[in-house]
């Protein structure tokens, strides 16, 4: 069964390509100025869930990030960028894809923790990256720009969080000479600016609202074919180990209790919005700009309002969504400061929310069956960060 879905995979990847290359490709006739750059340190983009990214072979046939409009982290590269892409477990928890992201970033084996394998019921110990960092030089004058689709989103800002405070429970279970510098803290300044693209900072409702109606047989297709793509699994780790515990509203919001907003970095965060509210209040989704994978998801987000398991009650603010994120979750974390973006005012330790993104939630990443070119905005959005002290 897995060979015939890798097989399948293949040639519908194979075609679209086909299909990219004979009526889709879009010229490039971007200019990038540098004159006016301060900084120009590498960019490291993070997938979300079932994603992956240059450590996995199937980037190779299709890129995850500009999927069939073109390898970004190659477009990007030739404009003079330094960009490369992660490839962090596809359904694993913020705390061990942020654990793998250190170990790729530094080319090392990566260290779950002591204390957090021993809890969580895995292995402490995972792959090992030595002599294939992503960023070899990466320190104190080397900082790095993160970039997080997604789940990416929690990723990054939990690798950024343990990077400047270590961990506590850690060091408080570790040796010295055992523990890894990752959680010793001390390195919040070894990064120069986040950046969330459809991250679901507060969760998402897809996982509250009910499956009515049920997913259709192109959804059940895709989701199938993601689980093999990616070698999605689970094993023996508990469940607050998983991403879809993360995901879920009420995971996502205590997890923002752990995650504070630091002062010396720069933060952005683009949300989409695939959804038009209906005279009864609640949202359709746009198929002109939805995948159909998401068309069920995203109407089902849409309709519902009441309460998470845990009990946080959802209005029609959450309404409004990208066909797997509401996008008010993906503005910025709940408590967290945050402003709307202004060019001419910048700041550190705040959250500047861009302006919302006409697109679903594959949008950023350049779409799969419809096709987005992403190259203007990360070019534009790179440099901004490149412009800034």
């Amino acid at each position: 069964m897995k060979a015939i879905l890798h097989n399948i995979l293949y040639l519908t990847v194979s075609a679209l390509l086909s299909i990219g290359v004979l009526f889709g490709a879009n010229g490039d006739c971007l200019k990038v100025d540098s004159a006016d750059w301060n900084t120009n340190y590498p960019y490291v983009f993070v997938h979300g869930l079932s994603g992956w990214g240059s450590y996995d072979p199937v980037n190779r046939l299709l890129p995850y990030w500009g999927m069939f409009g073109g390898d970004l982290m190659k477009y990007l590269n030739s404009k003079g960028f330094h960009a490369c892409s992660a490839s962090v477990d596809p359904i694993g928890s913020a705390w061990d894809r942020a654990c793998e992201l250190y170990a790729q970033l530094t080319g090392s084996r990566v260290d779950y923790g002591k204390a957090h394998s021993a809890r969580c019921g895995h292995e402490r110990f995972g792959t090992d990256f030595s002599g294939r960092a992503l960023v070899p030089a990466f320190s104190e004058t080397e900082k790095i720009n993160l970039l997080g689709h997604s789940f990416g989103g929690a990723t990054i800002r939990m690798f950024a969080g343990v990077m400047e405070t270590g961990s506590e429970a850690e060091r408080a279970a570790t040796p010295q000479a055992d523990l890894s510098p990752y959680f010793a803290g001390g390195k919040g300044n070894w990064i120069h600016s986040i950046t969330t693209l459809a991250a679901p900072h507060n969760g998402t409702t897809s996982y509250d609202a009910p499956e009515v109606p049920p997913p259709n047989a192109l959804q059940q297709t895709m989701t199938a074919l993601m689980e093999q793509f990616t070698n999605r699994k689970r094993d023996d780790r508990i469940e607050e180990d998983y991403a879809d515990f993360d995901l879920h509203v009420d995971g996502a919001l205590a997890l923002n209790e752990t995650l504070q907003t630091s002062d010396s970095l720069y933060y952005f965060s683009f949300a989409c919005s695939a959804t038009t509210k209906q005279q009864s209040g609640v949202h359709a989704v746009d198929p002109a700009v939805t995948e159909p994978l998401f068309r069920a998801s995203g109407n089902r987000i849409g309709q519902f309002t009441g309460e998470t398991k845990g009990g946080y009650p959802i209005d029609e603010s959450w309404l409004e969504n990208d066909g797997l994120v509401n996008t008010i979750s993906a503005e910025a974390p709940f408590g967290a400061p945050r402003k709307t973006f202004d060019e001419e005012d910048v700041p550190r330790g705040v959250w500047n929310v861009m302006p919302i993104v006409r697109g679903d939630h594959m949008s950023l990443q350049g779409g799969f069956f419809l096709t987005n070119d992403v190259k203007p905005l990360y070019t534009e959005h790179l440099s901004r960060i490149n412009r800034l002290p």
